[in-house]
């Protein structure tokens, strides 16, 4: 249990840390650090069940591209605003870290199979990433007009 209340809070923090480091405005932070959050308990639950890389960072993408999608809606700022920082933390950028010192080191059979698990990684966030944008497609795009017209009768 503890281990989702630390998610929560880091994965909030490092979003809009990186939001903030990045210089996206701050009517989107909170709503990215939420974000953020959520895709990094949905990473840590799912891990609980799939001990591996892919099912974990393809739905934490997932819950990004469409948290992602629906907040752009209502806080009217572009997708990637959001999709920006709230990567940040499923980025396998340790993983690509230990394999360069390995290949520095010589370990190249290490390196390979570090250079492949973060392929892995960067495959699955991409597919989940598609997968969010086509569902959010097509039930965001009602949400969408709705807003436009309730804007129009003002």
């Amino acid at each position: 249990m503890m281990q989702i209340v630390y998610g929560f809070i880091f994965g909030f923090l490092s979003s809009v840390g990186f939001g903030i480091i990045t210089n996206n405005p701050r009517r989107t932070l909170i709503p990215a650090g939420l974000v953020g959050a959520i895709a990094w308990i949905v990473y840590i639950v799912v891990g609980w069940f799939n001990h591996g890389l892919i099912m974990p960072n393809l739905m934490g993408a997932v819950v990004i591209g469409l948290l992602g999608n629906l907040c752009a809606i209502l806080v009217k700022a572009p997708v990637n605003i959001f999709y920006v920082p709230c990567l940040v933390s499923l980025v396998p950028g340790a993983i690509l870290y230990d394999s360069m010192k390995n290949f520095t080191l010589g370990k190249d059979s290490l390196a390979a199979y570090g250079f492949v698990k973060a392929l892995t990684v960067g495959m699955s966030l991409a597919i989940g990433f598609i997968i969010a944008e086509t569902i959010a497609n097509k039930i965001y795009a009602k949400l969408k007009q709705r807003i436009n017209q309730k804007e129009n009768l003002k």
